[in-house]
């Protein structure tokens, strides 16, 4: 059985989520924008070698051509989505925990808050689906050359003009299919972990930083290798020219099986991994310095 953090404030979940989020993509998005590169290369000509032949390859050559610039590429969408998504993320897994008890000092099961975890993800698509779009599209751009989107905003409206509120939303169901599993991994690893790493007789809350480091990185690992599969269509998917793929992510499954094999579903799978352990150990440990921080100055908030 996994012990119950404090009850959750939505105020306070909201600014810490925030904060742990904007830790998560400082760290992280270097490497997120070598996993998209990496999904989204097209495919070469016979004879021709692929663009990138792997997640150092497309590192280095991001570095060179474009410097350190390139490779927070299109950073600002998830920037300006990690304060609510995460806040909402945070608040959507409390509020799954909390519907679960029957009284307030329940003590939830592993299963239970998996499924709390996946609740979570589905409260963030709204704001995930859109901002992934986004950096999607802002980070193959500056691969290809192309000048087509200025930055976040210019490519939102672009998207908007286009095709309205659904082409800024293409991929949600893919967005869901990744993050509604992969957050009820990420939740339920994390306070297994916390609970693992705790000394007998001490409280979760006193917890050291590098075991909340330990703990939040691996819960990032275990995230993602739920999440790869689907990331890669979602990648490939949010990318395509209109019309590409009418079937939706059937389409996008079934030419990357044919064409690429199935080991085509863990493109990026290095660049993912390298990134998960350091982005998602900076996020659990922004959340919880961000959460002691605010108890101490607002107790009763």
């Amino acid at each position: 059985m996994a012990e119950q953090p404090q009850p959750i404030s939505p105020v306070k979940n909201f600014f810490a989520g925030g904060f742990g989020g904007v830790c998560l993509v400082f760290v992280g998005h270097p490497l997120d924008t070598i996993k998209v590169r990496l999904q989204t290369q097209p495919k070469p000509q016979p004879g021709q070698p692929l663009l990138y032949s792997g997640t150092f390859d497309c590192f280095r050559k991001t570095l060179v051509g474009e410097g350190v610039r390139g490779l927070y590429r299109g950073m600002a969408a998830p920037i300006i989505g990690v304060t609510p998504m995460f806040a909402v993320c945070f608040f959507g897994f409390g509020l799954g925990k909390r519907l679960q008890q029957r009284k307030p000092d329940d003590v939830l099961t592993y299963p239970q808050l998996f499924a709390a975890g996946m609740l979570s993800g589905v409260f963030t698509t709204a704001i995930m689906a859109p901002g992934e779009r986004i950096k999607c599209l802002l980070q193959i751009q500056a691969a290809t050359g192309e000048t087509k989107y200025s930055g976040s905003l210019d490519c939102a409206k672009q998207l908007y003009r286009e095709a309205g509120i659904r082409g800024v939303y293409k991929g949600t169901v893919l967005t869901l299919m990744r993050d509604v599993p992969a957050s009820g991994m990420y939740f339920m690893t994390y306070e297994w972990l916390k609970n693992i790493l705790t000394p007998e007789g001490k409280s979760v809350s006193d917890l050291s930083a590098p075991r909340i480091l330990f703990a939040g990185g691996l819960a990032g690992i275990f995230n993602w290798a739920v999440a790869i599969p689907p990331d890669v269509l979602k990648s490939r998917f949010q990318t395509a020219p209109p019309g590409k793929y009418p079937n939706g992510f059937r389409d996008v499954l079934r030419e990357l099986i044919r064409e690429e094999g199935v080991a085509s579903l863990y493109k990026g799978f290095t660049a993912v991994m390298i990134r998960a352990f350091p982005a998602n150990a900076a996020c659990f440990l922004g959340f919880e310095v961000a959460m002691k921080f605010l108890n101490w100055i607002a107790p009763g908030l």
